[in-house]
């Protein structure tokens, strides 16, 4: 068997850009996979296309060999626009590969070690309102024992407006104040997050958690930048909340200061953007050894979700896999879509049962991708550029 095309598929599918790739073999099998570096696809297809001319013609069977030569078949390794390409590749080897043999992907992993994948919601309001409150009571009401919600600021983020400024000492005020209600009113029993997606300085971060009584937080995702490790080291001294990292990181060095040093409690894991199966099963290991639970990071696609069902029913460490399909149908209505990505865009994809995934059962990643609707259809998109009431650039 042999790699005969690869294929890039960077897409408008509805609210933002998706990168989706196919492997084909001589024999007529095929994997899909996708990468996760949003709103730079078309940096991803360059690198797609570096490495395609030297896979046609090898084994697709060979995954771990190959994944060694993308990564060091340059003097540049790594590098999120090149993991973000191996970890499109990968999946699609593995899915290839299953459909070949007849198996789930995670029976290459091992087998499955789990009967299904337990999910968590994250309200589609920021903490900036009673609004807030409300959906966390849907929420717990239809279901759901763990949630996470966005930071609030007065001058709300929420229609990405580039014209609105985000202060962050005015955003962990006004965030500490709805969480803190939100807490009162789902009770202890349901664990809360705030996913503060690296806003916030070191002395902000701390400030914030300083605000909240004991208990308020469960765990708080990305409040600061991952690139200084010591950084992390400095505000793990100034609270005891547990924290939830990792979505940015695409290598199992990157990941190594945060494991061996005890910074993370959750492990954030992109498996579109670590490498694909190969690089995340082996942080998962990692993990395992310093008692860290996998909580995956799935913002993107179908494809991303089902090959990180197949990596949490492949792993002991496991806590909760991010859902985005939740709350895109009305429990109200049974004609209403139960997907965020269009049917027929993805005719065969993952389907939320409850605030759980079941383990597939069909051969590969169980998940198919409707080529004929690609066509033309990418658009420039760009999360917000926010800034300050001083004009300067901060993180979004």
């Amino acid at each position: 068997m042999k790699i005969t095309d690869i294929k890039s598929f960077p897409v408008w599918a509805g609210a933002r850009n998706l990168f989706v790739l196919k492997v084909e073999s001589d024999d007529g099998y095929y994997g899909w996979g996708e990468s996760g570096v949003s709103g730079r696809e078309l940096a991803v297809e360059g690198a797609v296309k570096h490495f395609r001319e030297f896979l046609i013609g090898k084994d697709p069977m060979k995954i771990g060999a190959l994944w060694q030569e993308m990564y060091r078949g340059q003097y540049f390794e790594g590098g999120r626009i090149l993991t973000g390409a191996i970890s499109a590749i990968d999946i699609a080897l593995h899915d290839l590969v299953a459909r070949k043999l007849g198996v789930p992907v995670y029976q290459l992993l091992g087998g499955r070690q789990r009967d299904h994948v337990p999910c968590f919601a994250t309200s589609r309001y920021p903490l900036e309102g009673p609004e807030a409150v409300e959906d966390a009571k849907k929420m717990v009401a239809n279901g759901w024992t763990v949630l996470r919600f966005g930071p609030g600021h007065p001058s709300t983020i929420a229609n990405n407006n580039d014209s609105i400024p985000y202060e962050p000492r005015e955003s962990i005020a006004l965030t500490a104040e709805w969480i803190i209600k939100v807490r009162e009113a789902v009770g202890r029993r349901v664990v809360l997050g705030i996913d503060y997606h690296h806003r916030l300085s070191v002395a902000e971060a701390a400030s914030f958690c300083q605000m909240l009584p004991p208990h308020t937080l469960d765990f708080l995702e990305e409040p600061i930048r991952d690139e200084t490790p010591q950084a992390y080291q400095t505000l793990r001294t100034m609270t005891d909340i547990p924290f939830a990292i990792g979505e940015e990181i695409s290598s199992k060095w990157h990941f190594l200061p945060y494991i061996e040093s005890g910074l993370t409690n959750f492990a954030r894991i992109d498996i579109c953007n670590i490498g694909g199966f190969t690089e995340a099963k082996l942080v998962a290991g990692w993990c395992e050894a310093h008692y860290i639970d996998l909580m995956p990071h799935n913002p993107l696609g179908p494809i991303c979700t089902a090959a990180s069902i197949h990596l949490a029913a492949s792993v002991p460490n496991f806590d909760r896999l991010e859902d985005r399909n939740w709350d895109h149908f009305s429990q109200d209505e049974p004609n209403s879509s139960k997907h965020y990505f269009s049917d027929e865009m993805f005719p065969v994809q993952p389907t939320l049962e409850g605030d759980r995934y079941p383990i597939p059962t069909e051969p590969g990643l169980g998940v198919e991708f409707n080529e004929d609707m690609a066509g033309e259809s990418f658009e420039f998109w760009e999360g917000p550029h926010l800034f300050r009431n001083d004009g300067s650039y901060t993180n979004w």
